[in-house]
């Protein structure tokens, strides 16, 4: 397929965007090299490729998740800005 200044005009209306002539003719470009490398990727012979979600064998990388001891309330107020009894204090947001 072809992307020229008219295909891109018509792309440009679908998106409900305004675009300058320069920025057609850059944009007819770059779509049209991202087109051409989707037809060589077609190209491919992938038939004895196994399907998979990524290109390495990975595994679940996270900690086991143990209970420990968490903060009190009074240490998790020492750095706070405006502690109000043992609540951090905000300032008012709705008036």
């Amino acid at each position: 397929m072809k992307i020229d200044n008219e295909v891109m005009k018509h792309l440009a209306h679908l998106a409900r965007i305004e675009l300058a002539p320069a920025e057609l003719e850059k944009l007819s470009g770059q779509l049209q090299g991202i087109i051409d490398f989707i037809g060589k990727l077609k190209e491919l012979n992938v038939e004895n490729t196994s399907p998979t979600n990524h290109i390495l064998p990975i595994s679940n990388v996270f900690r086991e998740d143990a209970p420990k001891q968490s903060l009190s309330n009074n240490r998790a107020l020492l750095n706070a800005p405006q502690p109000q009894g043992s609540f951090f204090g905000v300032p008012k947001v709705i008036e």
